[in-house]
């Protein structure tokens, strides 16, 4: 027996002197020389007592050292919890006191608030920061550069990602080795990379989009990444010529397509774009192919299970599908009241299964019970439907369903709509309370740059082309929609601020 998620993610690439990370100095950390940096780290958090199962809380900026780290904990049998830099004390006090995490690691100049939390709770803690300086790493420079792995099965669990938590406390999804390779391994042989791959990669690591498919995919495949602290316009310009492939988020596709000087010829030798974490709006699949030749390849996915579905990489990318199942995930389109599987066409809940689903929340055997089918199957909480060719429509999270005077109302359907209006940048549509109707429709929209949309003639055209109970009671102008650091939008947020608007009719 030995430690599948290490042995196939990371130590395949002992003694190899292959670049893995080139770094913003111009440095370049080999794959040898990150596993080297690894082992060290694992012989200082086995050093501390730390036993394969405990739990390693990990609040830092991104670096290679928190990468290492992440490969340290694989190597030791850790379970890696990776938290969000913006979570603020309250929060990180739940996250520590819920998971039992042995192990805090927070950046230096952050200690005032997990201290207190992490002595209340028996945590130790020790800090890293994001030039690689820190006590975790002061202590991990005196170690051996080598680690014998701790013996692990594929069952075991690797890490703990909590949800967003925006309809309650967040729940630790339970994440085991199998769950990550099937993966990284299923998406390697999926997109086409190979050891040649140079991935920029802008994405934040304490996500599933950064770590477990950016991060995974690279490893699985031997090629290298191009390890950028955050997307800035400038050094994504300037880095791609170096690149082959790129993952984003939506807002990463309309940065580039807001600057001439992102050319079809800058981005002709790339192999390919793949967009998640949000919906990208058929406008900027348009201009994007329109610009470069390129077809962004849009993909499903979600903390609790990394990736579901996914355009083809051969075939028809199609604009507003997250394309099919990928290989031996199951998904079906359920009645959400009685859980029977619905027509095909039709719209319900999305519940998928297969070896990428985790394997419940920690300490919520309710919640799991609730959320995780005896047969394996998981409800998504999210929307959609399954079109004539097998491609796969998100239509919105269940909690966003609208329900006005008796009809379920979609609100992607009514923001397809809004989107093309002349003008209209983007849009979100939300249900809000209304004493008559239980809830109404509000249509939220964002502007050109330069551009101030007809409201009345936007509220004609919806008019004219959806039935009136679909119509929006009021649409609003808004600089910018509120997001999460995955560029999301929290829907929640605008429920929040305007859940007062019509209680008064």
């Amino acid at each position: 027996m030995g430690n599948p998620l290490y042995d196939r993610l990371f130590g395949i690439h002992a003694g190899k002197d292959t670049p893995f990370l080139y770094l913003p100095g111009g440095q370049t950390l080999t794959h040898a020389a990150f596993l080297d940096m690894a082992s060290r780290i694992a012989n200082a958090l086995t050093g501390f007592g730390l036993q394969p199962g405990d739990r390693v809380a990990v609040q830092v900026e991104k670096s290679p050292e928190a990468l290492a780290l992440y490969a340290a904990c694989a190597q030791a049998g850790l379970i890696f919890l990776p938290l969000n830099t913006a979570y603020k004390s309250a929060e990180l006090e739940y996250f520590i006191e819920n998971s039992g995490a042995a192990l805090v690691v927070c950046d230096e100049a952050s200690t005032a608030e997990p201290t207190p939390i992490a002595q209340a709770h028996n945590a130790r803690l020790e800090t890293l920061n994001a030039d690689g300086s820190g006590s975790l790493m002061r202590r991990a420079l005196g170690m051996l550069p080598a680690f014998e792995p701790a013996r692990r099965t594929e069952e075991d669990l690797a890490a703990f990602l909590y949800t967003s938590g925006t309809t309650g406390r967040s729940k630790g999804a339970m994440l085991t080795q199998a769950n990550l390779l099937s993966n990284a391994e299923t998406l390697v042989q999926e997109w086409r990379f190979t050891r040649d791959d140079v991935l920029l990669h802008a994405l934040p690591i304490f996500h599933t989009h950064g770590l477990f498919v950016a991060t995974n995919v690279i490893l699985a495949s031997g090629g290298a990444m191009i390890f950028l602290p955050k997307f800035d316009l400038e050094d994504i310009l300037r880095l791609m010529p170096q690149a082959t492939s790129m993952m984003g988020v939506p807002t990463f596709y309309t940065r580039l397509l807001s600057d001439e000087r992102f050319t079809g010829d800058l981005a002709h030798h790339m192999r390919l774009f793949i967009s998640g974490s949000a919906p990208l709006l058929a406008e900027t699949h348009e201009k994007f192919e329109a610009r470069t030749g390129h077809r962004i390849l849009e993909r499903y996915g979600m903390t609790e299970t990394n990736m579901n579905t996914s355009n083809p990489y051969d075939g028809e990318r199609r604009a507003g599908t997250v394309g099919f199942p990928l290989p031996d995930v199951e998904l079906k389109v359920t009645d959400p009241e009685t859980g029977e599987t619905l027509p095909q066409g039709e719209i319900g809940m999305i519940e998928v299964r297969g070896p990428n689903v985790f394997e419940g929340y920690w300490q919520m055997p309710e919640k799991t019970a609730a959320e995780l089918r005896e047969d394996g199957f998981f409800i998504t909480g999210d929307l959609g439907r399954v079109d004539d060719d097998g491609y796969v429509h998100i239509v919105g999270r269940g909690k966003d369903l609208i329900i006005s005077g008796g009809f379920n109302i979609y609100p992607k359907e009514i923001e397809l709509v809004l989107d093309d209006q002349p003008g209209v940048l983007e849009s979100a549509v939300i249900g809000v309370p209304h004493p008559d109707f239980g809830e109404t429709v509000l249509g939220i929209l964002v502007a050109e740059p330069g551009q101030t949309p007809d409201i009345e003639a936007i509220m004609s055209t919806v008019q004219n082309e959806l039935a009136r109970f679909k119509h929006p009671r009021e649409l609003i102008l808004l600089d910018e929609l509120p997001r999460n650091t995955m560029g999301k939008v929290q829907k929640n947020a605008l429920r929040n601020r305007y859940k007062g608007l019509f209680t008064s009719d």
